[in-house]
């Protein structure tokens, strides 16, 4: 690995984000949601991390924490070697150049009243980054990049296919040549068969482009397939981070196993033969989270001390990090 891909291009350091509850016609603050507890990872230039755990778990928050849509409360956030967590608007805004996010939602994330040409033009126009008469031809080169035809640039976005209406939705995150995108679960909402073609464009641009993607995500597989590292997130913290063919082959947190052993494997003699391992209890309120380890009450391995002890992320060897104090 050379020094400019093993470069970091985003460190996020003890990030905290927390929503306040609150009540009556005073709105009085009566408690929070920890939607983000305490979360620390890096990721590699050109290279991809998966975000992976239950609807919930604090993924797309982290996501929009990045991206400054949301400040978080505590924590840094180093981006290219800057701390972006507590910037000021009109320090920020230069810098979100070099960001891009492809929404879960291809209906929902584009401005139906827009063209498609008008809806990939507007980064441009925002950041000042194309003069006038060089945005449609700026437009059309995007729009080939990521297999649109120029020529439906007038078009509005029900004229799109759900597929079609992804691929400019990537198009826009791509606009400003970023070299982070944060991917917010970008095939969750699409059929099957077109999962599979927004999957191999996105690997394609990166191969391409040199891109560093964010990819937040629910479905294990499919994480497995575009990630370099995984992180598995339960309740606002993550509970292990390691490379994908590691997870796979050896996860080591007991949520971790329960998670991959939920994935079905298409070979019927394989599949009679597991065990799946079923949690007891529901996933509890990140208002009035389990003290010590967030995973202790639904954990066949607790013992005492994990009702009491909050487990620190550490190093496991290899690459492999765990929060459990059993392992």
């Amino acid at each position: 690995m050379n020094a400019e891909k093993s470069e970091t291009i985003i460190e996020v350091k003890n990030l905290k984000m927390y929503f306040p509850i609150t009540h009556g016609v005073l709105r009085r603050k009566v408690g929070d949601i920890r939607a983000v507890d305490d979360v620390s990872f890096q990721v590699r230039r050109h290279e991809t991390l998966g975000l992976v755990g239950e609807s919930g778990c604090g993924k797309t928050t982290i996501g929009r924490c990045i991206l400054r849509l949301y400040k978080p409360i505590a924590g840094n956030i180093i981006f290219n070697g800057r701390d972006i967590a507590n910037l000021p608007e009109r320090k920020l805004r230069p810098l979100r150049r070099g960001m891009g996010c492809i929404f879960q939602d291809p209906y929902g994330s584009l401005n139906p009243r827009q063209s498609a040409g008008s809806i990939a033009a507007d980064p441009l126009r925002i950041h000042k980054a194309a003069k006038s008469r060089e945005l449609e031809d700026k437009v059309a080169a995007i729009f080939r990049l990521v297999g649109l035809d120029p020529s439906m640039m007038d078009r509005v976005p029900h004229e799109f296919s759900g597929g079609q209406r992804q691929r400019l939705g990537i198009a826009r995150a791509l606009a400003c040549q970023p070299s982070l995108i944060i991917c917010d679960e970008p095939i969750s909402a699409l059929d099957v068969s077109i999962q599979a073609q927004i999957i191999n464009l996105l690997e394609e641009l990166q191969e391409e482009l040199g891109l560093t993607y964010l990819f937040i995500a629910h479905d294990l597989s499919v994480v497995q397939h575009i990630s370099n590292l995984v992180a598995v997130m339960y309740l606002g913290r993550i509970v292990e981070i390691t490379t994908s063919e590691e997870l796979y082959e050896n996860p080591l947190h007991p949520y971790t196993k329960a998670l991959l052993s939920a994935i079905p494997i298409p070979n019927p003699f394989v599949e009679a033969g597991r065990q799946p391992i079923v949690l007891r209890g529901e996933v509890p309120s990140p208002a009035n989270p389990p003290a010590g380890c967030h995973f202790h009450p639904r954990c066949s391995m607790a013992i005492s001390e994990c009702s009491t002890v909050r487990p620190p992320l550490r190093d496991t060897g290899g690459e492999h990090m765990v929060a459990c104090i059993r392992i």
